[in-house]
């Protein structure tokens, strides 16, 4: 089975100084709450439960990590762009992700989870703006892709690629479904060339 099948719950963070210092290597999954990042991260580990997914977005509140083994992580970050989550814990969030996905030197790579729907949203965009900096890779997963027949599919995969290809070169992009489980080794092979890289 694939390098996320051994995935289990590491630990959860809610301050930069409580990161972990592991020597190791971390990709981490963000994306605009409801965007199907937890079953994103489900369907990868082929686990119902490790991340929680909830009818209401913006339960993760926290980085949490789960390890790989190996010093290898994954870190399941916030959801950003849900508006019932208080003004004062919005703004932590923010500066806890920002400030995380800029200086992180652990990170090698992050996954951009982005509703096949409704793509590059104002706030994605801000996401990959921040990262940019780090000059480290983004790989998109536009998920739900089985919400759209196959030319709708088709069409939002070229479009958003032609769209960061100008913009974010950095970033690669494919589709994904975690109902129908399609994209899974697409995705995990990107994922495994981060955390295999040499330093």
């Amino acid at each position: 089975m694939g390098l996320f099948s051994q995935a289990t719950f590491f630990t959860t963070v809610n301050h930069m100084k409580d990161l972990p210092l592991h020597g190791g290597k971390e990709v981490a999954f963000v994306g605009r709450s409801n965007a199907g990042k937890s079953s994103a991260i489900n369907t990868l580990a082929n686990h119902t439960r490790l991340a929680f997914t909830s009818k209401t977005p913006g339960r993760t509140q926290h980085l949490n990590y789960f390890s790989l083994g190996d010093s290898k992580f994954l870190v399941d970050l916030p959801g950003y762009g849900y508006a019932k989550v208080p003004p004062d814990v919005q703004q932590h969030w923010e500066a806890l992700l920002s400030q995380y996905l800029q200086t992180r030197e652990a990170l090698c790579g992050l996954v951009v989870i982005m509703d096949s729907r409704h793509p590059l949203r104002p706030l994605d965009e801000q996401m990959l703006e921040w990262f940019a900096e780090t000059g480290k890779p983004v790989h998109i997963l536009l998920t739900k892709s089985d919400k759209l027949n196959r030319q709708q599919s088709t069409q939002t995969l070229r479009e958003v690629k032609a769209y960061v290809a100008e913009h974010f070169p950095f970033c690669s992009v494919q589709l994904f479904s975690s109902l129908k489980k399609q994209g899974m080794e697409e995705a995990e092979a990107v994922i495994a060339a981060w955390l295999a890289q040499e330093e």
